[in-house]
């Protein structure tokens, strides 16, 4: 199985040196850049899975290098981590709402960074699941290309976000996904959901799924899943 590629951009040459050790002891293949100006260029020639981006470089900073990467075609999908310094809330708004996935701020702990490194990767594994697939399973028919549910052979009106919530747990029966991995799937749709709101998106889908309201497993304390 072919390693996954990180980028990591950060001009600390100690932490960079520090990080690239670590994320090769764990099976990554790393490239780095110290500059922004360097990373905008290298990057859309490495393809690299994930970017480890700090926001404090020299020159182009870590916003910039982030909204170049974004706006090219080749780099938009890449999901991005940004590392920040504490008080940079502004910073970290601004650059998930350039398109950013996630964030962690210094100084952290090696093994939280990578535990959040390879939950990002399974999330980009999971949304190249075809959201306009039809899904046939337990009685339930979803066609989000028609925005239309059966439930054994009755159409069912849900909302867009039940139907993509629906839709996301049912294309991957048996796997627990936590209440942030829904929101994940369904943030691109317009909806500001979070993941308390989930648990009242879900009473809805329950409540229409009506006999087949069990097909939807709690996993306490970690999120739902969607029975085999």
């Amino acid at each position: 199985m072919a390693k996954k590629k990180i980028f990591v951009v950060e001009d600390e040459e100690d932490l960079l040196e520090l990080l690239t050790f670590n994320l090769s002891r764990e099976g990554f293949e790393v490239n780095s850049a110290q500059d922004g100006e360097e990373a905008a260029r290298a990057i859309p020639r490495a393809l690299p899975d994930l970017i480890l981006l700090d926001l404090m470089l020299p020159g182009l900073d870590g916003l910039e290098v982030c909204r170049a990467l974004k706006k090219n075609s080749k780099t938009a999908g890449i999901p991005i981590v940004m590392v920040t310094a504490k008080g940079e809330e502004s910073d970290i708004v601004a650059g998930l709402e350039l398109g950013a996935d996630d964030y962690i701020t210094k100084p952290f702990s090696m093994k939280i960074l990578i535990a959040r490194l390879r939950a990002l990767l399974r999330r980009k594994e999971e949304r190249a699941v075809d959201k306009d697939a039809l899904i046939r399973i337990h009685d339930i028919v979803i066609d989000p290309g028609r925005h239309e549910v059966l439930v054994r052979g009755q159409k069912v009106e849900f909302t867009h976000t039940e139907l993509r919530i629906l839709h996301f747990l049912a294309g991957r029966p048996g796997w627990v996904m936590t209440r942030q991995q829904i929101v994940d799937a369904v943030r691109g749709d317009d909806y500001a959901v979070t993941d308390r709101s989930v648990d009242v998106q879900m009473v809805g889908i329950r409540k229409k799924l009506g006999d087949c309201a069990d097909c939807i497993e709690t996993v306490r304390g970690v999120g739902y899943r969607f029975k085999e």
